[in-house]
């Protein structure tokens, strides 16, 4: 993402006092933290409908004077944190940069506006009215539920025309999503209907035409693969290590994603083993072949990014004597390419919505880490790197024990 702004439209925008398109902070201290990530989730939200971007700038005073900081490679490193670190969901497409305006040193996060709203924080909707932000009214939240730009929407919010609402599981939604995708207060203070609920959530288009989207039939769906086949994971312990060996256990694993997960989970701790070292310390050490959170980590990142367009394969997690093998259909998206695959801070989202979903759930607590966790709790556990195989049209990571 390039800056859509030259030094002298940022000026100009320091300048306006009365923008809505602008926040200032001094430095990064005290409550700057909280109340830029109020002021990202307001500009991706966009209420006022500009369809431009947001400008925080740090190091300016609120007359738009600089504040004379200093910008260094960690405030960058931290503000950039902002769009990975889950608190705002579906992560907002920002660029965070230091600029030379007025004569000194300011750092500039730029917000995009979203195509899918409402974006939250913590469960919260924000918005912006003139130079004041604010939590979203029902009014506010419906405007922008319809505002979504299907044209340009993620596959993970489209429309599945045929199907109806009654396809989605109401007990599950109002048991378990609710409950994690918003606040208390704003549960309290909540006299929506179940489509409006649903419609904030992305779970169906509108509350007019409530039509469930992938995501919901994913996410809620009883039946997910009666409408996106590919939607399970299939699941192999093979007794060798070559194909043909005889099979020990094999599964396809479904239903909605939370109840899909678990049962990965109970599968991949089922095969899990763990030997107690005896020998080689004073005390007893219990090594195991795979950290279990390594697996859980590579397998919902399967999950999280995968394509359910135009395909009917599952992720596929194969386990041999000798190696364990993930398999994810689509390849590199966005941002992301065969050369920086895996590298850190290099992320995009073929599917922003279920990734927001896993993280109202609990599958992910921060985004764009899953790979460098993995890798990190391997290296931990004794086991060799993993290793890659990215292709155009699927990506296989193949993990290797201690």
């Amino acid at each position: 993402m390039i800056n859509p702004f030259t030094d002298q439209e940022l000026e100009a925008l320091l300048d306006d006092l009365e923008s809505d398109r602008t926040e200032r902070k001094e430095a990064w201290a005290g409550s700057a933290p909280e109340k830029v990530r109020e002021a990202v989730c307001a500009f991706a939200n966009d209420l006022p409908g500009h369809a431009l971007p947001g400008v925080v700038f740090i190091g300016a005073k609120d007359n738009g004077h600089p504040a004379c900081i200093t910008v260094d490679d960690r405030l960058l490193l931290t503000l950039a944190d902002i769009k990975t670190d889950g608190k705002i969901v579906p992560p907002p497409t920002l660029m965070v940069e230091k600029r030379l305006l007025k004569g000194a040193e300011m750092a500039v996060l730029t917000v995009m506006p979203a195509d899918a709203p409402p974006v939250r924080l913590d469960g919260r909707i924000w918005i912006r009215t003139g130079p004041r932000r604010g939590k979203a009214s029902a009014q506010d939240e419906r405007i922008l539920n319809e505002r979504r730009r299907h044209r340009d929407l993620p596959f993970d919010v489209q429309p599945l025309p045929s199907c109806d609402i009654t396809e989605l599981n109401r007990a599950l939604f109002e048991g378990e999503y609710l409950a994690n995708a918003f606040a208390p207060d704003v549960l309290e203070a909540n006299e929506r209907t179940l489509e409006q609920r649903l419609a904030a959530c992305r779970m169906i288009t509108t509350v007019d035409s409530p039509t469930p989207t992938v995501l919901g039939i994913l996410v809620l769906g009883n039946s997910p693969r009666s409408w996106l086949p590919g939607a399970y994971i299939q699941f192999l312990r093979i007794q060798g290590v070559e194909w043909g060996d005889p099979i020990a256990d094999e599964e396809d694993i479904d239903g909605p994603l939370s109840q899909m997960l678990h049962r990965l989970d109970d599968k991949l701790k089922a095969h899990s083993m763990t030997s107690v070292d005896f020998v080689s310390q004073t005390t007893e050490r219990r090594i195991t072949s795979y950290p279990l959170a390594a697996l859980q980590q590579i397998a919902r990142n399967a999950v999280m990014h995968r394509t359910y367009e135009n395909t009917h394969a599952p992720v596929r997690v194969y386990w041999f004597n000798d190696r364990i093998e993930i398999h994810s259909p689509g390849g590199p998206y966005g941002v992301v390419t065969r050369q920086n695959f895996g590298k850190p801070g290099v992320t995009d989202y073929r599917n922003p919505h279920m990734a927001e979903a896993m993280k109202v759930l609990g599958f992910v607590q921060k985004f764009g880490m899953g790979i460098a966790t993995a890798k990190k709790l391997l290296r931990e556990n004794g086991n060799p790197p993993p290793e890659f195989q990215v292709e155009d049209n699927f990506v296989t990571t193949t993990l290797f024990p201690a």
